[in-house]
């Protein structure tokens, strides 16, 4: 087919994944977007929509509160700042998918009832919306939240207890990643696996995808919406795949505020009074009444909450004086962080910059060793990653890459004050990189990273896959599956090891103690012990989250509700409860009383015979829920290698898991695997949307087909 970039043909392979052919690179570019929009047009606008916080006008009330955070943080002029920072070539190739995706646009829209059934008509893509997307799905991707809570934690229990619950908390997102040398493969040749955690979406936030011009011919995971591979990709002479830093690099400021009549000044660290920005936009609601929504920023950044403001009235509002039970027992509400008669302005590095880091994808995508992907990502940005890589002639690569500031210590942990200048960034901290010894392992845990970070994951999963990839050599592709699948808690330890030093039991509790140190502490999906230790965790979470300790935690917070997974109480417990059971703080807090507590509880509602995977289910976001939609039980838990996280102490329904899941073969590109949660169509009840489901359930994957000989060529 003609267009203005150039021809590009279109194939299918038998799980409907689109392979790309284009007779340049700019062709290429518009074939994706083109492709991505046919098969996910209602995905691609409800991203643009979310970037640019005007989402609410066809979704309803319900996406007010994003809506507001985003042109709060002023994302979508963020976007544009830095696609006119971007040089010639760079631009040209996101204008060429951009061109793709608008002409594509009413083809996909007809695929798809939702737009007629929520109103929404799509309108011409500007070229910044794909940085826009990209900034929008990783602007909470560091989270800085993690600081309100910390301020909060710290109010209620002492400076000390800042840090009290560090983990992987609920509102991060993690992956693993592996990566073997060819002195331990089969082939001689390195592979690279994984998998990247992410709250599930319906569609699925990666797109498996091909792209193949005389330049090169790659393959990988996309962001729908964003050109190129930034990820995952093997390009078949190199591979690369990345996991989250866990580093901290954006900042909260209190901000001391203003009016000057119409105007508003912050007080600056030079003891002066600065201008602030300030103007008003307007967030239209479906079915309901247009919100006005007042945008400032000061010389450190968007203010994203005001403490003596109007502004979080509607959210105040929508909560009203009820209280959520999941919290604790205790009435009230908490304060907004920062002091009274403030404000807190966000500083993150692509609104300093001006810079994604966007020129590395087409870079990427002609990278041929590891050298060249290394070069590439030291122009990376956001966010900021571990990378594994390797190629075909032996080259490995270890390294973290992106943006973090160079700042005070202070910065890291909690909102500091806009008027002390040794809180101003001071450029920025070298990435650093280490030789690949016996096997690379990037799970989120301290590691290479370590000094860029603050909380980081804890290191079950990273030991885990240590532990089984050191007890074979000879590994293949196919093995892989074994690592991804496996169910191993390690993090059950901090429970179950102070069972045997409680006496005085009741019978119950003493056969439950006996089941529950005899289970092998595998997740199972068909595990009825599973099951009963989940249900003696959740008695210990909630005992503990009602202990008066922590009365000055109850409630439910206030402030923005975009804010609210990182604030409360039960679910900070449940993936800290290994800290906290082991921490010298809180000494008032009886731990041994409240475990002991929970197994008598647990056992006296019975031992539940229930398969872990019948209350561990899979719930995904979705921007227009499916109430016909079945989603399958699960194996796995928060710290397993199989990563699929409940909210221990909440739900064990899971939200979070594998948004994908891949082995990249550096012998034969054709023996690599992959798999998604749903499939490659983001169209309701296509034979591609989710036939990939059951076997991604099972932790199986699907073969990459390399040969255009096995593919159907698409009429377009």
């Amino acid at each position: 087919m003609s267009n203005d970039s150039g021809a590009y043909e279109v194939f299918r392979d038998p799980w409907g994944i689109p392979h790309l052919r284009a007779a340049d690179h700019l062709g290429l570019a518009y074939a994706q977007g083109r492709a991505t929009v046919f098969d996910r047009a209602w995905q691609l606008e409800v991203e643009r929509h979310r970037a640019q916080g005007s989402s609410a006008a066809f979704l309803g009330a319900e996406s007010v509160a994003w809506d507001r955070f985003a042109r709060q943080c002023r994302l979508a002029d963020t976007a544009r700042r830095c696609y006119e920072a971007l040089d010639a070539e760079t631009a040209a190739w996101v204008r060429a998918y951009v061109d793709g995706v608008n002409d594509g646009l009413a083809g996909g829209t007809a695929r798809d009832e939702r737009f007629a059934r929520t109103g929404l008509t799509p309108t011409p893509w500007e070229p910044w919306v794909p940085l826009g997307i990209w900034i929008a799905t990783h602007i909470l991707f560091a989270g800085f939240a993690t600081k309100l809570w910390r301020e909060r934690a710290a109010r209620a229990l002492g400076d000390e207890a800042a840090t009290l619950f560090a983990t992987d908390g609920p509102g991060t997102a993690g992956s693993n990643g592996w990566l073997v040398p060819g002195d331990r493969t089969v082939t001689g040749s390195a592979i690279i696996a994984g998998d990247p955690h992410r709250f599930i979406e319906d569609p699925g936030v990666y797109q498996q995808i091909r792209l193949s011009c005389p330049e090169y011919d790659v393959l990988g995971l996309a962001v729908p919406g964003v050109p190129g591979l930034a990820h995952f990709g093997h390009a078949g002479t190199v591979a690369w795949a990345i996991t989250n830093a866990m580093a901290d690099y954006q900042d909260l400021y209190v901000e001391e505020l203003r009016g000057r009549g119409s105007a508003v000044e912050a007080l600056g660290p030079n003891g002066a009074w600065e201008p602030v920005h300030r103007h008003t936009e307007t967030v239209h609601v479906a079915g309901g009444d247009d919100v006005q929504v007042e945008v400032l920023e000061t010389a450190r950044g968007p203010v994203i909450v005001r403490v003596d403001a109007d502004a979080d009235a509607d959210a105040r509002s929508a909560q009203g004086a009820a209280v959520d039970t999941t919290t604790g027992p205790g009435p009230g509400r908490d304060r907004p962080a920062g002091p009274a008669g403030g404000a807190l302005s966000l500083r993150y590095p692509p609104r300093v910059r001006e810079d994604l880091g966007f020129a590395a994808l087409p870079a990427l995508l002609r990278a041929r060793t590891v050298g060249d992907v290394d070069r590439a990502l030291d122009g990376w940005a956001e966010p900021v990653n571990v990378v594994h890589a390797a190629d075909s002639e032996g080259g490995l690569l270890h390294r973290v890459a992106g943006a973090v500031p160079l700042r005070d210590p202070a910065n890291r942990l909690r909102p500091v004050p806009a008027q002390d200048a040794r809180h101003a960034w001071q450029g920025w901290a070298e990435t650093p990189d280490e030789p690949v010894q016996g096997f690379a392992v990037m799970a989120n845990a301290r590691g290479i990273a370590s000094p860029l970070g603050v909380e980081f994951a804890p290191p079950h999963r990273a030991d885990r896959i240590r532990e089984l990839l050191s007890g074979q050599t000879g590994w293949s592709s196919k093995a892989m599956a074994d690592v991804h699948r496996d169910t191993y808690l390690g993090s059950a330890a901090a429970l179950l090891d102070l069972l045997p030093g409680f006496a005085e039991l009741t019978p119950a509790a003493r056969e439950l103690r006996t089941r529950l140190l005899a289970w092998d502490r595998h997740m199972d999906a068909d595990s009825a012990d599973a099951t009963l230790f989940a249900a003696f965790r959740t008695a210990t979470v909630r005992r503990l989250a009602a202990d008066p300790v922590f009365a000055g935690l109850w409630g439910a917070p206030d402030g923005p509700e975009v804010f609210h997974p990182w604030l409360y109480l039960v679910p900070r417990i449940g993936y800290a409860l290994e800290g906290l059971l082991a921490s010298p703080l809180l000494p008032g807090l009886d731990r041994a009383a409240h475990v002991r507590a929970a197994l008598e509880e647990t056992a006296a509602a019975g031992a539940p015979e229930t398969a872990w995977s019948e209350v561990h289910r899979l719930t995904p976001w979705s921007a227009l829920p499916d109430p016909q939609a079945e989603w399958p039980g699960l194996g796995g838990d928060h710290d397993c290698v199989n990563a699929t996280s409940s909210v221990p102490g909440f739900t064990d329904l899971t939200a979070r898991a594998s948004a994908a899941r891949y082995v990249w073969d550096l012998a034969r590109r054709e023996d690599s695997l992959w798999a998604v949660p749903l499939g490659a169509d983001g169209v309701t009840g296509s034979p591609h949307h989710r036939d990939q489901l059951p076997l991604w359930a099972r932790c199986e994957l699907v073969p990459v087909v390399t040969d255009w000989a096995r593919l159907t060529k698409e009429s377009i």
